[in-house]
This record gives C-alpha cells, structure tokens and sequence, in this order.
C-alpha cells in the first residue's frame, strides 16, 4: 500500500502545480484506512504554514475530531521539512514515507538547508533570536500552574 499512497502524493503535488500552489502533496492514512489528502497553499493562501503535509494533517485531524493520528502513516511528495517533522511528531504519526528528499527539493529552489543549519548554530550566531524575558509582576509560570491546576484540561 505505501506506492499507491506515495503515488498518489506524488499525483496531488503534481497537480497542485497547475492550481497555483507549490510542488507538494501528501496523504494521511489513518490506521483504520481513512486517507486525507494535503497539498501546498503556501503562495495560494499566504500562509507559510500550509505546507502539503501540514494540510494533511489538520484535514486528518478536523475530520476526525481529534489531535492524535497515533497508527498513522504520512505519505509525502518530499522529505518533510522541519516544520512539517515537527508537526507529525506532534501528531503522532507513527510512519513518514517520502519520495523526492531535501537535496532534490534544493535543485528545484526549494532549499531548506538553513533551517536544519538553524538548530545546529550557536545561540548567539542564529540568523533570528530567541530570547527569554523576565516581566516584573507577571510571573512566567503563569499559565502552566493554571494548566497543571485545571482538572477539566485535555492533557496532549
């Protein structure tokens, strides 16, 4: 099942193409066999988080009405992006099936190099800074002692 899956990505990113929208695809297949297709919005939406796979996923998840695609296996067009990793980590997809990978997407503009590089950079060498700030009177734990304190939370 994992080339007819993949296929498919490969179709919708083609495809997406001539809808205005980049070279991506992806499909979510949900353990039970429930699919959900993704394409790339990026330009089409003006969302920089509308990567294929990223769509996918959220399609997956409102359909479903739920956060957690545990049993899941994502099949993509290109190797996942960090963003896009980090989102099926957060989703719990157990599988992540490429065709293209990162360097392919690189030959075609699509190179994402400086944000594998980004983590890997010291601190104080990083193209955009993360700084912690300490506000006088507002305590910064804050929210996690209402959330830890909250027996109603959905824990995720």
């Amino acid at each position: 099942m994992d080339s007819t899956y993949l296929a498919q990505a490969i179709r919708l990113a083609t495809e997406n193409v001539a809808a205005d929208g980049g070279p991506f695809g992806a499909v979510v297949v949900t353990a039970e066999g429930a699919a959900f297709e993704g394409v790339n919005r990026v330009t089409a939406n003006n969302d920089p988080t509308a990567h294929a796979e990223v769509t996918a996923i959220r399609n997956a998840c409102a359909a479903l009405g739920t956060f957690d695609l545990t049993g899941a296996v994502l099949y993509t067009s290109c190797e996942p992006c960090p963003m896009c990793l980090a989102s099926s980590l957060w989703a719990r997809v157990d599988r992540v099936v490429f065709a293209a990978d990162r360097h392919d997407a690189a030959s075609a503009g699509f190179d994402d190099a400086v944000f594998y590089e980004y983590f890997e950079t010291p601190l104080e060498e990083r193209s955009m800074q993360v700084t912690q700030l300490s506000v006088d009177g507002t305590p910064s734990m804050a929210p996690f002692d209402a959330w830890t304190s909250d027996a109603n939370r959905t824990d995720y």
